[in-house]
């Protein structure tokens, strides 16, 4: 693995790739808020992206918002994934690239192969499963010989719930055998929303869930072992006590993130793998209405192309207003908030988990600001702190990591409660 002190060929720690996209622009600014904690507490950083004049104005903008000019003379590189030669000068000028251009299904995997081939490790935001299991299939092994990590999914998809069960593990006192979650998304008066680049990426993901079925059968992967009594799947609505509203199963990435990352602990650690479900409240009865006719009409639209163009060219209409094409506003984004809980059972220790029901119980909440552009842009940017400051700490080669077994052993989680996503220990062990 290279190291990570800057040189003239390699002058940068971090490069914000597609920093003038709706997130990305998010990303500059936080990058700007960590710049005393690189290593040695400083930072050397650049944006990425097609469009020259975008980025400086990007950079202007996030000089204005956060009162720092300096960063108008942030270095700008040109590169588009179109163009591999590009992408080839951009990642070797940077150890990072925190790639922020989705969906990750069409423009994710030229970057993966040039950060790959030149010696720079990725770090993406993407929550669409079958980008990342069909990364970790092809890409994995040659990471692996370069010693370049290539860490997916380190936004709000998925290192709350990745972390979160890790977290809850750590904090069982005994064999921790089954977690549920759930998320609880609070909006304030302005109400809330997000960009539409997510719905694109759930149109394509949900569309080629064939592709997804596909990809995983080529790994070949056992069923990882059930310790204990097996947790029982609820129904598709539900109203649960844990967040006093109804529920239903999370149709995001941390599932699959959170089953890759227990089956790596399991197989290189010997760690017993937790059964995990995964679940989002969605409010009132009226608003169970209009989630299953949503929920319904997309399912029916996704299936063909006619519906997919629909779907792409009117977010706002399709989705009930959940998403948009403008994305939330600041003050949108100022007034809404997450929590995620963590419901878990399990064996003390000296318990034996073959024998008799659990004995246990542990319940954990990680809270947080809105999640899809303060809090993703944090979880993010710390992410790269991390693997800048604690590399030794990572798997001892590189490779195609999920954010549990790339970061399992860091602070990683220290760092996020510094930085206003707090993890936090509730009632049980």
């Amino acid at each position: 693995m290279a190291t990570l002190t800057t040189s003239s060929k390699r002058p940068y720690h971090i490069i914000v790739f597609g920093a003038t996209g709706f997130t990305g622009q998010f990303v500059v600014e936080e990058v700007a808020r960590t710049c005393t904690e690189g290593p040695g507490g400083s930072l050397q950083w650049a944006v990425a992206g097609r469009n020259r004049d975008r980025l400086e104005k990007t950079l202007i903008q996030a000089a204005d918002a956060l009162c720092k000019p300096e960063l108008k003379c942030v270095e700008v590189i040109v590169a588009d994934v179109a163009e591999p030669e590009s992408l080839a000068i951009m990642c070797k000028q940077g150890f990072i690239v925190l790639n922020c251009v989705g969906p990750y299904r069409f423009y994710g995997e030229p970057v993966v192969n040039a950060c790959i081939e030149n010696g720079a490790h990725c770090i993406d935001i993407c929550g669409e499963p079958q980008f990342l299991e069909g990364i970790q299939l092809k890409y994995h092994s040659k990471a692996q010989e370069n010693g370049v990590y290539i860490i997916g999914s380190c936004g709000f998809d998925s290192i709350p719930a990745d972390m979160g069960i890790l977290y809850t593990q750590n904090h069982f006192k005994g064999t921790l055998t089954a977690v549920e979650s759930f998320l609880t998304i609070n909006t304030g008066p302005e109400g809330g929303c997000a960009h539409d680049a997510t719905w694109q990426s759930a149109i394509f993901g949900f569309a080629d869930s064939a592709g997804l079925r596909n990809t995983r059968k080529k790994f070949g992967h056992k069923p990882l072992p059930a310790v204990g009594a097996r947790i029982k799947k609820r129904g598709a609505v539900f109203f649960t006590e844990e967040i006093e509203q109804y529920a239903i199963p999370f149709m995001g990435s941390d599932p699959s993130v959170v089953r890759r990352t227990q089956r790596y602990m399991h197989e290189e650690h010997k760690h017993c793998p937790v059964q995990y479900m995964a679940y989002v409240g969605i409010g009132g009865p009226f608003s169970v209405v209009k989630t299953l006719f949503a929920g319904l009409l997309f399912w029916f639209m996704v299936k063909f192309s006619f519906g997919r163009g629909l779907l792409t060219q009117f977010p706002e209409f399709f989705s009930f207003g959940w998403f948009s094409k403008s994305g939330p506003s600041r003050k949108q984004m100022d007034g809404t908030s997450f929590c995620l809980r963590f419901m878990g059972e399990g064996y003390t220790t000296g318990q034996d988990p073959s024998l008799g029901k659990p004995n246990a119980t542990i319940n954990t909440e990680i809270t947080g600001p809105e999640p899809g552009y303060i809090a993703t842009p944090i979880t993010m940017v710390q992410a790269a702190i991390t693997l800048l400051n604690e590399s030794h700490c990572l798997p001892n080669k590189g490779g195609v990591f999920t954010p549990g077994s790339a970061f399992a052993r860091t602070t990683l989680i220290e760092r996020l409660n510094k930085h206003g996503v707090q993890f936090s220990l509730k009632s049980g062990q």
